[in-house]
C-alpha cells in the first residue's frame, strides 16, 4: 500500500506513515497528493472532496497536514458563524495572533483581502498554504461572493494557497446561481463491507485476540450493514456491544472459537441495538445501565427497546393513551369507561363475546372522539389550546401517531395509534395511569 502514496518532494518514511494511518482510503490520498503537487510548487486554487457522512474527507485531509507538516488553516462551517470568525480563523493560522487584530469590526471580503495581502508580503509563502473548509456546504447561506471568492482566493491575494472545500453534497448542487470558478472535483465513495471489516478490527481489545474481535466484527456487519454503513455509528454500535458479546466467555461457558454460540446470546441484544441506529436516544453508559435493570427486573420492563424510554412531554403521554384507547376500544364502550356521572347505571353494560381488538390490530378513530377520552383521562384541568393540537401533530411526526385520512377532506381527520401495549403501558406507568383497567380486550 505504501507504493501508492510515493510522491516527488515528500519524504517516504513519511509517505509510509500517512498509507499506515490512511487504511483503504490510500487511492483518494495518492490523487489528492497529485492534485496538490510538490510543496514549493502552485498548486491548483481550489478542490472540491465529496463524498458522503464518514467516508473518510475530514480524516484524509487531517493526517496529511499533520503528518507531512503543510501549512494549513482548519475552519469549520459550523463554528464560524460569522464571517468574521472565518477571516480572523485563516490569518491567525498563516500569520500569527497580530493578524487578525488588524481586521475592523465587521470586516468585509476587501478588508479580508488588503490584510491578506499586506501580512502576505511580510511573509511570504515558502510552500503551498491550505485553508481546509469543513461542512462547506454551509456556505451556500452566507454571502453570495463568499464562495466564488474562496474559489479563486489565490488570484485576489496573489499568494500560493488552495482551498480545501469538504461537503458531503455533490458540485452540481453546490455551484451558486451567478457561476464561479470551477474546483477540481475528488470523489470519495463509501466504505464496502470488507472495507469497513479492515478498518473496524483495527481497534482489537487488549484482552482478546485479534481473530476473536474480526470475528465480532463480522457478525455485527452481517446485522447492521444493510441498515448503516456510517463508520462513526458502527463503531459506536462495536464498541456498546462487545461487553454483552464477551459475558459467556468471561464467565466461562464458551470458548473464542464458539462462534455459534456467542451469536445465539449477541442476536436478542443486537435486535434491540437495531432498533435506535443513528438515534442515540441514550449514551454507551445509559445504554449499559438499562441492559443491567432488564437482568434484574424480570418485570414489566423486561424486552423493552431504548425506544421505549423516549420523553415525551406531560400532556403527549396522555394523548398518546387516549389514542390507543380510542384505537382498541369499540366507540360504544367509551361511555362505560369515561362517563363520569354517577348516576351512571353499570348495569346497562353488557358483555359480549368478541374477538380480540389487540389482533384485529388498531381501528382509525376521528379528532374529536381523542380529544373527548383525553379529557376524561387526565388527571387536571386542561384548555383546548393551540397546543394541545401542536402536541397531536408532533406524535404524527414522530410517528407515534398515524394520519390515517387526508388533509385535504372536509370531514375531520382520522388517526390510528402506532404503538405496541408493551410501550403503552412503560408511558402510563410514567404518569401512574392504569391503562389496562380501561382496555375493553381485558376486562
Amino acid at each position: 500500500m505504501t507504493a501508492l502514496l510515493q510522491h516527488p518532494g515528500y519524504d517516504e518514511e513519511r509517505l509510509k506513515g500517512v498509507a499506515e494511518k490512511l487504511p483503504c482510503r490510500e487511492v483518494q490520498a495518492e490523487m489528492l497528493l497529485s492534485l496538490m503537487g510538490q510543496p514549493h510548487q502552485y498548486s491548483y486554487p481550489s478542490i472540491l472532496i465529496y463524498g458522503h457522512r464518514a467516508s473518510g474527507k475530514s480524516h484524509v485531509m487531517h493526517v496529511l497536514m499533520k503528518e507531512l507538516e503543510l501549512p494549513h488553516a482548519t475552519v469549520s462551517c459550523v463554528e464560524c458563524v460569522s464571517i468574521a470568525l472565518l477571516f480572523e480563523q485563516v490569518l491567525l493560522s498563516f500569520f500569527g495572533c497580530d493578524a487578525p487584530s488588524l481586521l475592523p469590526r465587521s470586516p468585509s471580503l476587501s478588508d479580508f483581502v488588503r490584510v491578506y495581502r499586506q501580512q502576505c508580503s511580510q511573509s511570504p509563502a515558502k510552500q503551498t498554504r491550505y485553508i481546509v473548509m469543513e461542512k462547506a456546504e454551509l456556505l451556500r447561506d452566507t454571502d453570495a461572493s463568499l464562495l466564488s471568492a474562496l474559489l479563486r482566493l489565490q488570484e485576489l491575494v496573489g499568494d500560493n494557497v488552495t482551498v480545501i472545500l469538504l461537503s458531503e453534497i455533490a458540485w452540481d448542487k453546490f455551484r451558486p446561481n451567478t457561476g464561479c470558478f470551477e474546483p477540481l472535483l475528488l470523489h470519495f465513495p463509501d466504505y464496502s463491507k470488507s472495507e469497513l471489516q479492515q478498518i473496524l478490527s483495527q481497534n482489537v481489545h487488549s484482552s482478546y485476540s485479534a481473530g476473536f474481535y474480526s470475528a465480532y466484527i463480522n457478525i455485527l456487519l452481517g446485522v447492521f450493514y444493510s441498515v448503516c454503513r456510517d463508520l462513526r455509528e458502527l463503531r459506536h454500535l462495536a464498541a456498546l456491544n462487545f461487553s454483552k458479546f464477551c459475558e459467556p466467555l468471561a464467565e466461562g461457558k464458551v470458548k473464542e472459537t464458539d462462534t455459534h454460540k456467542l451469536w445465539k446470546h449477541i442476536e436478542p441484544h443486537l435486535k434491540k441495538a437495531m432498533q435506535t441506529v443513528y438515534l442515540r436516544e441514550v449514551s454507551s453508559l445509559q445504554w449499559e445501565q438499562m441492559q443491567q435493570m432488564e437482568e434484574k427486573e424480570a418485570g414489566a420492563l423486561r424486552g423493552l427497546s431504548a425506544h421505549t424510554h423516549v420523553e415525551l412531554p406531560y400532556y403527549s403521554k396522555f394523548l398518546l393513551i387516549a389514542a390507543y384507547l380510542a384505537s382498541y376500544n369499540p366507540a360504544r364502550t367509551d361511555k362505560r369507561f369515561f362517563l363520569k356521572v354517577k348516576e351512571y347505571n353499570n348495569n346497562t353494560f353488557f358483555m359480549f363475546s368478541h374477538t380480540s381488538n389487540h389482533l384485529l390490530g388498531p381501528k382509525p378513530f376521528p379528532l374529536d372522539r381523542l380529544l373527548a377520552i383525553f379529557y376524561s383521562v387526565v388527571d387536571s384541568r386542561v384548555a383546548p389550546t393551540a397546543s394541545i393540537f401542536s402536541q397531536i401533530s408532533s406524535l404524527v411526526t414522530l410517528q407515534l401517531l398515524a394520519q390515517v385520512s387526508h388533509d385535504d377532506q372536509l370531514d375531520a381527520p382520522k388517526y390510528k395509534c402506532a404503538v405496541s401495549l408493551d410501550f403503552i403501558c412503560a408511558i402510563s406507568r410514567t404518569v401512574n395511569f392504569d391503562i389496562v383497567k380501561y382496555l375493553y380486550d381485558f376486562l
